[in-house]
């Protein structure tokens, strides 16, 4: 068949035969019915079949051979054919019957050589790797068997994944390794998309399987449930009930009930159903409308805080006057729940140990109300007092709102512990969130950002607590009425020992009061040789060592004990604290002044001497603050320029002068060393001692005025645990000697001065005195 022949020709619209396929061919129309009989009709059985192209006369088509004509399954008539050669098209003639005839040139195919043969195999394993996937197994034998790579590249007219077009090419390309090159792109592009599908497939199918089995399980619990009598429904329509079931206020309810009608239309699996749920079970917890009664006995009132704290009176008129209010208010139909109440927002601000924070449990038993406490040391994040954001994965409302629900009514008492130590940071200030939780004039109206609702919190007392009050921001600090608990004279400490902690310590011991007995005399020596604190958390720890110790020593056949103040060596060993001012002192040049740190009052010693040299500098050491270098200075300067009023050679300051203040390794700063640096440099140039028993306090001007400080009963308290009986203190904090317990006041020889060069003369010893001692 190399020669030009003439032969029927068949046009197919849907499908391109290739050489070596065999296709069936239904008689559907007269031309293909005319074609198919004219070649019935000639001997070899041959005829052309081609592809019908809209837009041009086809170019090539496959000599093909009639195999059987018959019907099809459904009786329709029909024909198989079998490509054989593909072929050139000429040009249309007539011949017999009704069918077309065309001139057709076989075409050879081109030679074989290696490279077609590598690209037949590697056409080949992409083939068998497709018909792996869909487990084609008897397909993939009829593949295996073929050798012939022209015959392999022209199974492609089976694929599916291949469009008539792809086909076309196929067919009007002779070149072997082409039509090899092309179908190896084409299959491996089909094969990377077939894996995606499937992957994708593969995922959706588990993720409905999970779905599924989630839906299944959940199905078979709740039927457990139901049948054990447990049956909890969690759906919107049980929100819906417990909210018209709760007393919540009328905004309060509208929110709520929007908050359901989303969780009516949100489908199972959204995220947000949980975040609605949460919020949700987070209102419903909320005591909207539980309130307590609060006592209008104010004597009783004034038992029970008498019962628990020794002194602190001022806290305590402080609460009996808000009583005496609310009882007046509440008799002349004057207050009005939800309201803006009270607003009172104290702040008890003293040392470690003085009591602050169990004074809140008190004023609650008090007030007949309940009581929370919010530790705020260490806080940094402004959420955690007005909540998180519902849109933050786990928020969660702030301190404020979950201590309300703590405490199961809207107007507890609230301590708001350790309120100076609140930090800041790039998440916020805290502090700055406390402003509207603590402002009277706006805390009726306070809003949790996870809430997002307003929360009435002016019938609640808020009770704050602090250490170090210049530690507080001046706008949180103006919101708040101050209370100072400055610490505890000797006196009160042994009461309260006596009352309150000796009773507690024998308890955790297990002793009794015939077991083990504690003299007054012995805890008065506790209070003043073995601990210095303006508290009571040292002294309860050497109590509970001599109960410890007592309770060893009954275990060996000793029916009681009585510890007397000799006794206390046995127990506690040796005091740690002895009066020193009067060593320390004993030298010209030191001076005992008075200060408070974050423990409580203390005493400081300055020492000032000068050293050889014609260089009239400064040193300063003791890690000093700015204001006290400034101190310094000021000291210097005034006695250099009065020295001839104090007595004072000047040759003597024209040395270098050396000023330190001992405990180096302590930070120290304020302004009220000012008069001690100046009897200080004094006694060091006029060689006379200060006297032991003389403490001093206040700062000082370039002209010898004495000026006001803070903290004058902490220093008072100070200065009589530390044996002095003379204190200089600045006359115009006189009025600060009101606030000072009058025992006291007893102990000490409180002197106001407006003028250093008087503390000086009254401070340092008699020149007489200082010769005889020499």
């Amino acid at each position: 068949m190399s020669d030009i022949t003439r032969l029927p020709v068949l046009f197919l619209s849907d499908t391109v035969l290739l050489p070596g396929m065999v296709l069936p061919i239904a008689l559907d129309s007269d031309a293909t019915t005319a074609a198919i009989d004219a070649a019935q009709a000639t001997e070899t059985k041959k005829l052309l079949v081609a592809p019908r192209l809209d837009d041009r006369y086809p170019t090539h088509g496959v000599i093909a051979t009639l195999v059987q004509v018959g019907r099809m399954a459904g009786g329709q008539p029909a024909a198989v054919v079998r490509g054989e050669t593909r072929a050139h098209i000429g040009s249309g003639t007539s011949g017999p019957g009704a069918a077309l005839w065309v001139e057709v040139q076989p075409i050879t195919d081109t030679e074989i050589t290696d490279e077609v043969r590598n690209l037949a195999a590697e056409f080949k394993k992409l083939v068998l790797a497709m018909l792996q996937r869909r487990e084609a197994w008897q397909v993939i034998d009829s593949v295996n068997k073929l050798s012939d790579p022209a015959a392999l590249a022209d199974t492609a007219g089976y694929a599916s994944y291949l469009t008539d077009v792809q086909k076309r090419q196929l067919l009007e390309t002779p070149d072997v390794g082409e039509r090899l090159t092309a179908l190896i792109g084409w299959t491996t592009d089909h094969l990377a998309e077939v894996e995606v599908n499937d992957k994708i497939a593969d995922d959706v199918r588990e993720g409905m399987e999970k779905t599924q089995k989630e839906f299944l399980l959940r199905q078979q619990l709740a039927a457990i449930r139901k049948e054990l009598g447990e049956d909890e429904p969690d759906g919107s329509d049980d929100y819906r009930t417990r909210i018209e079931a709760a007393e919540l206020p009328d905004r309060v309810r509208a929110a709520a009930l929007r908050e359901v009608g989303k969780l009516e239309r949100a489908s199972d699996q959204s995220p947000e159903t949980g975040w609605i749920r949460t919020w949700l079970d987070t209102v419903l917890d909320l005591p909207w409308s539980v309130t307590t009664t609060d006592s209008t006995d104010i004597e009783a009132a004034r038992a029970v805080l008498d019962a628990d704290h020794h002194g602190l009176d001022d806290v305590k008129d402080r609460i009996v006057e808000y009583l005496a209010v609310r009882a007046r208010r509440s008799q002349r139909g004057l207050q009005v729940v939800g309201g803006r109440g009270s607003g009172a927002v104290l702040l008890l601000a003293g040392p470690p140990g003085v009591g602050k924070t169990s004074l809140g449990e008190s004023v609650a038993r008090a007030l007949g109300r309940n009581f929370v406490r919010v530790a705020l040391g260490g806080v940094r994040d402004e959420a955690e007092i007005r909540g998180h954001r519902r849109t933050y994965v786990g928020a969660l409302p702030g301190r404020i709102v979950r201590a309300i629900g703590e405490a199961g009514s809207m107007n507890p008492v609230v301590l708001l512990d350790e309120v100076d130590k609140v930090g800041s940071d790039y998440r916020g200030d805290p502090a700055a969130a406390l402003l509207e939780v603590l402002d009277p004039a706006q805390n009726h109206t306070f809003r949790d950002h996870y809430l997002d609702l307003d929360l009435d919190l002016s019938d609640v007392v808020f009770l704050a607590t602090a250490n170090v009050v210049e530690q507080i921001p001046s706008a949180l600090l103006d919101r708040m009425e101050l209370i100072s608990i400055d610490g505890y004279t000797e006196d009160d400490k042994v009461v309260i020992a006596r009352e309150h902690l000796l009773p507690r310590q024998r308890e955790r011991a297990a002793l009794s009061e015939d077991e083990v007995v504690i003299t007054d005399a012995a805890l008065r020596t506790i209070a003043a040789e073995y601990t210095r604190e303006p508290g009571m958390r040292q002294f309860e720890r050497m109590l509970a060592t001599l109960m410890r110790k007592a309770a060893t020593r009954l275990g060996t056949d000793t029916p009681s004990i009585t510890i007397d103040a000799s006794d206390l060596v046995t127990y506690l060993k040796r005091p740690r604290f002895t009066p020193e001012s009067a060593e320390r002192t004993a030298v010209a040049g030191v001076a005992t002044g008075l200060a408070v740190t974050g423990m409580g009052g203390d005493v400081l010693y300055i020492e000032a001497l000068t050293a050889p040299g014609d260089d009239p500098s400064l040193t300063i050491t003791g890690q000093l603050g700015d204001v006290m270098k400034e101190s310094a200075q000021i000291a210097l300067s005034y006695v250099r320029a009065h020295a001839e009023q104090l007595g004072v050679d000047v040759s003597t300051l024209d040395h270098p002068v050396h000023l330190h203040v001992p405990a180096g390794a302590v930070p120290k700063d304020g302004p009220s060393a000012g008069v001690t640096m100046v009897t200080a440099l004094v006694s060091m140039a006029t060689g006379r001692p200060v006297r032991s028993d003389v403490g001093m306090t206040g700062e000082v001007t370039l002209n010898g005025r004495v000026l006001p400080i803070g903290g004058v009963k902490q220093k008072l308290l100070a200065a009589q645990r530390a044996g002095l009986t003379t204190v200089f203190i600045p006359a115009r904090n006189e009025p600060d000697l009101d606030d000072v317990p009058a025992e006291i006041l007893a102990a000490l020889d409180v002197r106001p001065m407006t003028d250093v060069a008087d503390i000086v003369t009254a401070a340092l010893e008699a020149p007489g005195e200082v010769t005889a001692a020499a």
